[in-house]
């Protein structure tokens, strides 16, 4: 059974982790004051500022951050200040038992996904696809806001998970389907096969988001999980964008979903606002959702959180 992290208040502790790479200072402290005039009292982890090259402290410094803020008491949310690379390199050193008997919000994207799938499998926790720390300034759109506030603040269920207006969620395969959501950023996803944290989609639905990738990357990934047999596996898609992937040969993201992910012929949602696109909505990854394909809804069944 999936374990939901009890609901974030006003005045409630955030602990702020550096999991992959490092960010600046000054980005790090600008989303701190925001974080802080929203009502929220804030704690660090020890390498929240750390810079080792493309990292931000070693594997077991960044894995020893998280877990102290999975045992501290005190903090009621888990917020990564960003994804960029190496989240899958502290998954060793994470105790997911310690992880299950202390659950708490964890919001994220990017190479976060690979965390939260895990976090989802190994311990049962639903995590939320949606912002980071990075996001937590004034040019994020208010929709973003919303989502994610609505996810992680309130019991309301079922939630509809509704795109901003003039951006239409478009059916490409007609079904309906409920099951666990799982997935994220699909070139996170790609480097967690053949581990002991690759990503199991048996019964569940897929959700995929790329950015800055050309299409041509991009179609190798989906064929990886393709010949993986994870889409074998799962009962149903949902494509998120690809932002700012480039035209190659001819062929655009919406070509590469007509000819290589259409033709599986699982219930299949595209266009949904996701993770590297402007507009984020709060995807709950482990939570039971509905898809409906031909009223082109997404539904989450349940609160996403607990009341304590």
């Amino acid at each position: 059974m999936p374990i939901y992290p009890p609901i974030l208040k006003r005045g409630d502790t955030i602990g702020i982790v550096t999991l992959g790479s490092p960010l600046s200072y000054v980005t790090i402290n600008n989303g701190i004051s925001v974080l802080r005039s929203m009502g929220f009292h804030v704690v660090l982890g020890n390498y929240v500022y750390a810079v080792d090259g493309y990292l931000a402290g070693t594997d077991e410094q960044r894995a020893t951050d998280l877990m102290n803020m999975f045992m501290d008491h005190k903090v009621n949310m888990i917020l990564p200040t960003r994804g960029g690379v190496g989240v899958a390199g502290i998954l060793p050193y994470l105790d997911y038992d310690i992880i299950a008997a202390n659950p708490k919000i964890l919001s994220g994207y990017s190479d976060v996904s690979v965390l939260m799938n895990t976090l989802y499998q190994f311990s049962d926790l639903v995590t939320f696809s949606s912002l980071l720390l990075f996001d937590f300034r004034n040019s994020t759109p208010t929709y973003s806001f919303n989502q994610f506030f609505e996810a992680v603040s309130t019991l309301s269920a079922p939630r509809i998970i509704r795109n901003p207006p003039n951006m239409p969620l478009i059916s490409k395969v007609l079904g309906s389907v409920t099951g666990p959501i799982v997935g994220g950023n699909l070139s996170s996803i790609i480097d967690t096969l053949g581990t002991s944290y690759e990503i199991d989609t048996a019964g569940k639905i897929l959700l995929l988001e790329e950015t800055h990738e050309p299409i041509n990357k991009v179609y190798r990934m989906i064929n990886h999980l393709k010949l993986a047999g994870k889409f074998n596996d799962c009962i149903g898609i949902v494509m998120g964008e690809c932002t700012d992937c480039q035209v190659v040969y001819g062929k655009s993201y919406n070509d590469l979903i007509d000819e290589a992910i259409v033709p599986i012929g699982k219930p299949l949602m595209t266009n949904i606002a996701s993770a590297h696109g402007k507009y984020k909505a709060a995807i709950p990854i482990g939570a039971m959702v509905h898809l409906n394909t031909y009223n082109h809804t997404l539904t989450v069944l349940e609160p996403t959180v607990s009341s304590s």
